[in-house]
Formats: C-alpha cells, structure tokens, sequence
C-alpha cells in the first residue's frame, strides 16, 4: 500500500524542479522540525554536502542554550554562512524544502544575508 503523500512533500518537489545547486552557487537548504533547526549547502552536480550546521551541532550546541527557536534560527544562518566563506563560498541559491518562508525559516535565511552570503 503507498503512503499518501504530503502537501509540504509535494511543495517540496515543485521546488527542486527548478532550484538546484553547483559548486560555484550551491543551494542552500533549510529542515525545521519541533525542536531543531538544520540548514547545509549542497552541490547537486556533484552530490555531496559542503557545510552542514544545525543546533544540534558541535558548533552550536552549547552557544543555543534556552534561546527561543526564531534566536537559534538565526545563529543556524550565522554560522552556516561563516563556515561557508570559510571554504570560498559567496553566493547561494535557496531551497526552502517545502516550508513557508517566514518565521524560523526566513530567519535563517536572514541571518546568512547579514553574515555576507548572497541569494
């Protein structure tokens, strides 16, 4: 029997159809889920993840702390965006994954703005 597919699911493919990623303009995409923020860049030609950030990570986990979920949000966009200029890279383009743009998903991608990444 076949799953019923979502209605984020289906945004979600409407989306990749048109947006995809290169080594020079890698996509940047977002995944929210109750409690956590992810956020990494992909190079689609090539297949593979170049930087990955989220509040679970190493890099973030005890900087979050008790902050509210929009604040984390955008420490998620700061420092994928430092870790990205890090390896070279300036220019993304945006994946949204489905996912309204506003709240924490437009706060991620704020904060990448104002840490120098271009969209």
């Amino acid at each position: 029997m076949a799953q019923k597919v979502t209605s984020r699911e289906k945004r979600k493919a409407r989306i990749r159809r048109k947006v995809s990623g290169t080594a020079a303009r890698p996509r940047l995409t977002v995944y929210k889920s109750l409690k956590h923020m992810y956020a990494q860049l992909v190079d689609d030609v090539a297949g593979q993840t170049l930087v990955s950030v989220g509040t679970t990570s190493k890099a973030l986990k005890g900087e979050v702390g008790d902050d509210d979920k929009t604040a984390a949000a955008k420490k998620v966009g700061a420092a994928l965006a430092k870790a990205a200029q890090a390896k070279g890279i300036t220019a993304v383009v945006f994946d949204r994954n489905g996912f309204d743009y506003h709240g924490r998903v437009e706060a991620v991608a704020a904060a990448a703005r104002e840490a120098g990444l271009q969209f």
